[in-house]
């Protein structure tokens, strides 16, 4: 049995002990946060005094930017998380403009006519004329065209081979540089010209009886069929220039124009003596030149 003095000291050393972590406990709660000044007064907890001028400095109100509940300061932002997000949404010197912004489109149409030494094999007609390139800067650009004509043929040539009509059609695939040389007008001046594959193909016709059907009845009737044709492909050349107008914009700065343009055109083609088809023989001469007139919109 446990005597009552080692029983007295059982009682005292819990009794310290538990005081010793009230002690302790208390003095956890009145720290200051760490976020304070450094010139904070120094609290001796053994002093009754500076308990109850740390109740008083516990008590007063923390600053605007501290947290009530923990006592610390919100995360600062991140530096370069900012810049970036500025990036981003200013767009600013980091914009860089797509492949798509710096190309250009066109179509057109219009009408040719022969030069002198052509006019004995070819006569006037029509053309129609698509692109498709690449804007370099405000002044030049670069366009991948292509062009249909479809022209007639001179009756003389048509009577040496005994058919009753004809024509002659040239498709051609060019690559054409384009210089504008008053880009920031309303009303601007450019010249152009290239080179490229050209195919023609010189038909003649005669009138053929036909089936035709309605939804009532069918018939016959005549149409003009290709009886005889010769054809050829090479190189050839254009150059030439027009007129533009933008359209659109406030300020006149929209990006469609409407154009017209004349050009000097020569085919490559080889002088041809032929028989076609069995008909009557022709004879066409060297090089096909022509100066077609297109109207068209640009953008």
């Amino acid at each position: 049995m446990a005597s009552p003095r080692s029983m007295s000291l059982m009682q005292h050393a819990s009794i310290l002990s538990f005081a010793l972590v009230l002690a302790v406990g208390a003095a956890s709660a009145q720290v200051v946060p760490s976020h304070e000044p450094s010139g904070s007064p120094v609290v001796d907890p053994s002093s009754s005094t500076a308990v109850s001028e740390s109740s008083s400095i516990a008590t007063m109100p923390l600053a605007d930017d501290a947290n009530v509940d923990g006592g610390a300061l919100p995360a600062a932002p991140s530096p370069s998380g900012s810049s970036n997000g500025a990036a981003q949404e200013g767009g600013g010197s980091y914009h860089h403009h797509s492949l798509f912004s710096h190309m250009t489109f066109e179509a057109g149409g219009g009408f040719n006519a022969p030069t002198s030494d052509s006019s004995p094999y070819i006569t006037w007609g029509g053309n129609i004329n698509v692109g498709a390139g690449y804007r370099i800067n405000p002044r030049v650009s670069v366009l991948a065209e292509y062009q249909f004509i479809d022209d007639k043929l001179p009756g003389a040539l048509i009577a040496e081979t005994g058919a009753t009509g004809g024509n002659a059609h040239i498709w051609s695939f060019t690559l054409d540089p384009v210089v504008d040389l008053a880009p920031k007008r309303t009303n601007d001046v450019y010249v152009t010209g290239g080179g490229g594959f050209y195919r023609k193909v010189t038909n003649f016709t005669d009138p053929e009886p036909a089936e035709y059907c309605t939804y009532f009845y069918c018939g016959i009737a005549y149409q003009n069929t290709v009886v005889g044709h010769f054809s050829s492909n090479q190189g050839g050349w254009n150059v030439g220039g027009g007129f533009t107008r933008r359209l659109g914009g406030m300020y006149g700065d929209g990006t469609m124009k409407l154009f017209a343009e004349v050009r000097y055109l020569e085919v490559n083609t080889p002088a041809e003596v032929s028989t076609p088809n069995g008909l009557g023989t022709t004879t066409v001469g060297a090089d096909t030149k022509l100066i077609p007139v297109t109207f068209g919109v640009r953008w």
